[in-house]
């Protein structure tokens, strides 16, 4: 049973890892960082895996960290998901030039 239940969660941990890897990487402009609520407001293109056209808004940041890579004005890309019902940042990383 113990087995079972370790390669039951290996499964899960790889699905997950998995599932990060494929959303997809969206341009998007840093507008405003907020470390105290944790959020980031981006001017983003379209983010196909939560059918969002392109806009600005607000968006919660999977890790903390994620925001002192950033300040506004800077050109990112980034991954978004739904978690717990709420759009997030999964991912960013600077824009290449």
């Amino acid at each position: 049973m113990k087995r079972l239940t370790f390669s039951l969660a290996a499964a899960l941990v790889a699905g997950a890892a998995i599932a990060h890897a494929a959303l997809p990487k969206v341009e998007a402009e840093v507008r405003r960082v907020d470390t105290a609520t944790q959020k980031i407001t981006l001017k983003h293109g379209d983010i196909p895996n939560i059918d969002m056209g392109a806009m600005t808004m607000v968006f919660r940041v999977k890790e903390p960290a994620l925001l002192e890579k950033v300040k506004a004005g800077d050109k990112v890309v980034i991954t978004a998901d739904k978690v717990d019902g709420n759009l997030t940042v999964m991912s960013i990383e600077p824009a290449k030039p």
